[in-house]
């Protein structure tokens, strides 16, 4: 999502003027679009004393079956709601549906915000 602010023209149709240039929190970035790979991550300052860490790449997801989380290595990207191109380009999102070495599991964690995929296992 790349505008972060209040739209430029008013209810009536008319253009609304600027009071102020966007601030350092109003910063829009790019998708972190991770992909199934070896794991890459990137550290970005956030608001306040924070950081949050991307993962770019990821191979392994903690997989939730029945309360016991086990780690399982990712094969590959079978359905992505989000966007159709993305099952074809192997990019995890949140809700994403993998194929794993424990089966089919969906994505509970946006991993391009917090550097990790968690994923409960999907009965068939």
């Amino acid at each position: 999502m790349q505008d972060q602010g209040r739209s430029k023209r008013k209810r009536t149709g008319g253009r609304r003027r600027r009071s102020h240039k966007k601030t350092r929190h109003q910063l829009g970035r790019q998708p972190a679009e991770t992909t199934v790979g070896e794991p890459r991550f990137q550290v970005i300052d956030s608001r306040g004393n924070n950081e949050k860490i991307r993962a770019l790449s990821a191979n392994t997801a903690q997989v939730a079956i029945d309360g016991e989380v086990t780690e399982a290595t990712i094969e590959n990207v079978v359905e992505n709601p989000a966007n159709v191109n993305y099952v074809r380009r192997n990019i995890i999102t949140k809700g994403a549906i993998i194929e794993t070495s424990e089966g089919r599991a969906r994505v509970t964690s946006r991993p391009g915000q917090s550097g990790q995929v968690n994923a409960v296992l999907v009965e068939e």
